[in-house]
C-alpha cells in the first residue's frame, strides 16, 4: 500500500507476487487503488486493475478511487478507473460526486471526462451545494463555462437560497459572472430574500457592481429587510455608481 502511495512500480508487482491482498483496506478504508489515484499513478492504476483490484472500496468518508482521481485532476487515472468498472456517480457521505469534487477544484478536463461517461450535471451535495455553484464560489469560469454549456441550472440554490450568481458577485470573481451572464440567470430576489447586485456591493467589488448594472440589475430593488443595495455600503466610488445624484449633492 506504501508503494502504491509512492509510486514504485516495481515494488507493488513484487509484493503481489508475494501474495500480498490486493485489495487489503486501512482503518480509513483506503486500498492501494485509492492512494494510487490519489496520486496519479496510472502504470500502478493499470497493474493493479491486472490483478483484480476493485474500485468498490470506500474510505470512512464515502471515498473511492475515483472521486479522489477527480478531485486531484488526474484525469487519465480517471480515464483508466472508468474503462475497469469504476462508478461515475460515486458519492462522499455528504453527497458530493467525482464531478463536484473536479468542479471545486477547477479540473476541467476530468469533468469533461465525467460529462461524456454519463455524470449528472446538476447533482447536488446535500446541502443542495451543486458542482456550478461550487465552481463560481472558487471561481472557475472555465470549469463554469463547460457546466453551463453540458445543461447545468443557472439558477440552480442551495439551502441557504443563493445561487452561483449571488456567490460569485458576492466574491467579486467577475470572468465567472460574465460566463454566467450568457445564460441568463435571475438578477432578481432571490429565495434568499436578496439579490446579486445586493451581493456584489456587499462584496465590495465595483467591475462587479457595474457588470450587474450592465445586464439591467436593479439598484431600486429593495431585500427582504427593506435595504437597497446602496444601503449596504459606504464606499462612496460604488454609491456614485448605484446613485450619482448622491455624491452629486442633486437630490
Amino acid at each position: 500500500m506504501v508503494a502504491s502511495y509512492s509510486g514504485h512500480y516495481e515494488c507493488v508487482k513484487e509484493l503481489i507476487m508475494q501474495g500480498a491482498d490486493i485489495n487489503y483496506q486501512r482503518e480509513t478504508g483506503s486500498t492501494a487503488l485509492f492512494f494510487a489515484s490519489q496520486h496519479g499513478h496510472n502504470d500502478i492504476v493499470k497493474l493493479l486493475f491486472e490483478f483484480g483490484a476493485s474500485t468498490e472500496f470506500q474510505t470512512k468518508d464515502g471515498g473511492t478511487a475515483v472521486t479522489v482521481a477527480s478531485q486531484y485532476g488526474h484525469s487519465k487515472v480517471v480515464d483508466t478507473l472508468l474503462k475497469n468498472g469504476a462508478n461515475v456517480h460515486d458519492q462522499l457521505n455528504d453527497g458530493a460526486t467525482s464531478l463536484f469534487l473536479a468542479a471545486q477544484e477547477g479540473h476541467v478536463t476530468v469533468i469533461r471526462q465525467l460529462l461524456s461517461n454519463g455524470a449528472k450535471v446538476n447533482q447536488a451535495r446535500e446541502d443542495g451545494t451543486a458542482p456550478l455553484w461550487m465552481a463560481a464560489q472558487m471561481g472557475h469560469s472555465e470549469v463554469v463555462k463547460v457546466l453551463l454549456l453540458r445543461g447545468a441550472d443557472r439558477d440552480a440554490d442551495r439551502q441557504d437560497g443563493s445561487t452561483a450568481l449571488f456567490k460569485a458577485a458576492f466574491k467579486g470573481h467577475n470572468s465567472v459572472i460574465e460566463e454566467l451572464l450568457k445564460f441568463s440567470p435571475s438578477l432578481g430576489l432571490l429565495k434568499n430574500g436578496s439579490s446579486a447586485l445586493h451581493a456584489a456591493v456587499m462584496g465590495g467589488n465595483i467591475r462587479t457592481v457595474l457588470l450587474l448594472l450592465e445586464a439591467n440589475a436593479d439598484p431600486t430593488l429593495p431585500n427582504k429587510y427593506n435595504e437597497l443595495p446602496a444601503d449596504l455600503t459606504k464606499s462612496e466610488r460604488i454609491l456614485k455608481v448605484l446613485h450619482p445624484k448622491i455624491l452629486n449633492g442633486d437630490s
